[in-house]
């Protein structure tokens, strides 16, 4: 007995040896690629030596004495703290992720190829501007001189997550950066999934009032009405809508539907600011990663210095401040993408009908290389309106006819795609109407471009807007016949035809991804809006005040009042409040009389400690459920956020909404007034199964927690612990302060998508202007700048963004000297 205890005790101390041993082999491994801050570099490609001086937060701020060598200088510090992030955005571009992560890859590499993004971006290069050509040459010059160091000096392969999937790393070149855009202009889509949801719905809803209910036109004026898509589309029928697609594949590019895009930004003249001078405040959201999308740098420029939000492969500030104008960014919701159903020859299946006869499908073969399995050939084809993508993505195939096939225009797919040249163009900017003036050179992804200087502000959207005829089938909003010379595009329209706001009158102009203009057809922008909700509390808070300051904008990027929740309860609950007989502890009766107790007193702020956010949420998603789930069947799980539209017209009967409200499949008669206390009762079992009875004690924050997880180590045993950030939040889906809950698995409150990046610009003193980051500045997990902003995003709080020279070396706590070799 003793010998086995003896050798129990030794195989013990011998396996926490070896694994002590293999712990400290894996630090020391992966700390090999944390970068060295205060070190000198010799590299070639410089023509003069440049500083990097890191401060407290990590921010690089970069000292040249030419454009180029400041470039040279981006892409290097890009390439110190996110070069993994850098390689996985140019490898799903390329549509060469399978290469690294096998056939859980695949579909998105089949997707990225049929789009033939890298080679259109490929061909965007001859297209820009001389100054934006070199810029990119020497951006990438410098990614390629911290490759070679990390090669040269055996740096950890750069980062950690090489040492798990062996990615050679290729050099960078422009058309790298020029895909990278595109591949947000992708990422903040929306309108493809769009059409085939409302194309799917009018299958299924014979009444358009009822498709009115569930795809709500943001009010204004009214919509001419549309033909039903089995009309526009002879062949469909509600049957292929219970074929369901599966989950989108691992780093499917496409965000999922109400994820694709949001932001907001505002701005105040010198009429309504305290300090006489103007003011703007810009929040762009995206869906939450670690590392954040976005990279804070400073670079001084032949015009002055520059400072904001870069995006780590992209050589441009895309949202910040100089010394003479402020610019930041939301998503325009321009209808820039359109689905065609192109017939089939069928005596000649590689030819497509066209108003002039059959015509020949444009094709190119594409190997995809796939980890541990055979490559796959693609057969890529393209018609007149744009490349085919196949029935198999995007639940194409419950809305294509046989012997059809879908392609889709999108503006993103030109190449000769100026964007990159506006972006770059931008950060040179002296004055609003300069600003304006090179923005004409954006195509995509369209934003509406905030932007002020000491004296005027502005709000223009920017990026081509597809010009298509007065006659068109669906008005661009369902998926229409390729052929038909009508519904094909006719170019884009000039570029001032695109809506601007200047120095209006009333002094403040914003936007929230709310409706802008409510213009006929085919100048209408969109039918489709992000936001009805958050404009209110925006209007409220900019008319609540006759002068603004710094800190009231803060306040309003800050704001988690639920103007959604101040509307809806009143509907929902108006038969509920206060009803019904004392019920005895413990019942469900007596949980829904507490439940509806803490609502009728709460003001609608989605504050992370207050429980009446939680009861809310559950029971707008319960309700929600119940009155779609009958009609929609399998379709109902394409709605996954609550609609405030939709329940809005059903409580008020808006051209006999309240026919929701009746169980299809039941022998008696509902009432809205039933469904809403059922849909409470569901909500309040599942807060019980998930989150206890103590109603009282609970916490919205604790549902609501933003989830910035790692997109390959975020799944790792053990190392997702070390690798995902996890923060309790407040605000919700309609709050300014927007957390955008996931919608769907075991908690839908998760708050996965929302400002990532916030700025607030102050030009009566520019450099008391402040930004943030929800993560931190490293994509090294080990390094303290990987969450260090995050906590002090949760906060609210904000880091100073000053082009102050002397502040930036006397704050200085590192510093990289890059010198010629």
């Amino acid at each position: 007995m003793a010998l086995i205890f003896r050798t129990l005790v030794w195989l013990t101390t011998a396996s926490l040896v070896l694994a002590t041993i293999g712990v400290l082999i894996v630090y020391y491994l992966a700390s090999r690629s944390l970068p060295e801050y205060d070190n000198t570099v010799p590299v070639s490609g410089l023509t003069a030596d440049v500083e990097i001086l890191r401060d407290n937060s990590g921010v690089p701020h970069i000292f040249s004495t030419s454009d180029r060598d400041a470039f040279f200088a981006l892409g290097y510090a890009h390439a110190q703290d996110r070069l993994w992030q850098m390689t996985l955005m140019r490898r799903t571009a390329q549509g060469r992720l399978s290469e690294l992560f096998g056939t859980r890859t695949v579909e998105t590499d089949k997707l990225l190829r049929r789009l033939d993004i890298y080679p259109r971006a490929v061909q965007s290069v001859a297209a820009q501007d001389a100054r934006t050509l070199d810029a990119l040459e020497s951006y990438a010059a410098g990614v390629n001189a911290r490759i070679s160091e990390i090669n040269r000096d055996s740096l950890g392969r750069g980062a950690p997550e090489f040492f798990v999937f062996n990615a050679p790393l290729a050099p960078w070149q422009p058309a790298d950066s020029l895909a990278l855009v595109k591949l947000m202009a992708l990422q903040l889509s929306s309108h493809l999934r769009e059409e085939v949801l409302r194309a799917r719905t009018s299958l299924l809803l014979p009444d358009e009032n009822r498709l009115a209910d569930i795809l709500p036109d943001i009010p204004g004026a009214g919509v001419a009405a549309l033909p039903e898509y089995a009309q526009l589309v002879p062949g469909t029928s509600g049957e292929t809508q219970f074929a369901q697609g599966g989950p989108d594949p691992l780093f499917w590019p496409v965000a999922p539907r109400g994820l694709a895009g949001a932001s907001n930004a505002w701005a105040a003249d010198e009429t309504r600011s305290a300090t006489g001078s103007t003011l703007m405040a810009n929040d762009p959201h995206l869906q939450f990663t670690a590392p954040a999308t976005w990279y804070l740098a400073r670079l001084q420029l032949s015009s002055g210095g520059v400072i904001g939000a870069t995006i780590p492969g992209i050589p441009a500030v895309m949202a910040g401040r100089s010394d003479a104008i402020a610019w930041g960014l939301t998503s325009s919701y321009l209808d820039d993408q359109d689905l065609f159903i192109e017939e089939l020859n069928p005596d000649n299946r590689e030819q497509y009908r066209t108003p002039d006869g059959f015509k020949n499908f444009v094709t190119r073969r594409s190997i995809i290389e796939i980890k541990d399995s055979e490559p796959v050939t693609l057969t890529l084809r393209w018609t007149d309106n744009g490349p085919v993508l196949p029935g198999t993505q995007f639940d194409l195939a419950t809305i294509t006819p046989p012997d059809h096939v879908t392609a889709l225009s999108w503006t993103a797919l030109s190449p000769r795609d100026t964007s990159m040249s506006a972006a770059i163009a931008l950060m040179y900017a002296t004055s609003v109407e300069d600003a304006l003036a090179v923005s004409k050179a954006f195509v995509a992804p369209s934003q509406n471009l905030t932007v002020i200087d000491g004296d005027s502000i502005a709000m223009k959207l920017v990026g081509a807007m597809p010009r298509r005829d007065a006659g068109h089938q669906s008005q661009g909003r369902l998926p229409s016949l390729g052929w038909r010379s009508e519904n094909r595009w006719q170019g884009v329209f000039p570029d001032d035809s695109n809506p601007v706001f200047l120095n209006p009158t009333g002094g403040i102009v914003g936007n929230t991804n709310n409706k802008t203009v409510d213009r006929p057809f085919p100048l209408h922008v969109s039918f489709d809006w992000g936001d009805s909700q958050r404009v209110m509390r925006w209007q409220g808070l900019m008319q609540g005040r006759e002068v603004h300051t710094r800190d009231s904008f803060i306040e309003a990027q800050l704001d988690t009042v639920s103007v959604t929740a101040r509307a809806l309860l009143p509907l929902i609950g108006a038969d509920l409040w206060f009803t019904g007989e004392a019920a005895p502890d413990g019942t469900p009766e007596r949980l829904r009389q507490r439940a509806l107790d803490l609502l009728a007193n709460w003001n609608g702020e989605m504050n992370e400690h207050m429980p009446e956010p939680l009861l809310y949420s559950a029971w707008l998603r319960a309700l929600q459920e119940r009155l779609i789930r009958d009609d929609l069947g399998p379709l109902a799980s394409e709605f996954t956020r609550v609609e405030p539209l939709f329940i809005e017209r059903v409580y008020r009967d808006v051209d006999g909404a309240s026919a929701w409200c009746n169980v299809i499949r039941s022998a008696i008669d509902e009432t809205c007034t039933d469904i809403a206390r059922l849909a409470l009762d569901d909500a309040l079992v599942w807060i019980s199964e998930n989150w206890g009875t103590s109603l009282e004690s609970l916490r919205w924050g604790d549902a609501h927690q933003a989830t910035h997880d790692h997109p390959v180590l975020g799944e790792v045993p053990i190392l997702r612990y070390f690798t995902n950030i996890r923060q309790s939040t407040s605000g919700g889906d309609h709050t300014l302060m927007r957390g955008r809950g996931a919608g769907e698995g075991p908690n839908p409150f998760l708050n996965v998508h929302g400002a990532a990046y916030r700025g607030v610009y102050d030009f009566a003193d520019p450099d008391s202007s402040v930004f943030i980051l929800s993560t931190g500045q490293s994509g090294h997990f080990l390094s303290r700048h990987y969450d260090d902003l995050g906590t002090l995003w949760r906060r609210g709080e904000y880091i100073p963004m000053s082009l102050d020279v002397d502040l930036a070396r006397a704050a200085s706590v590192g510093a990289t000297r890059l010198v010629r070799e």
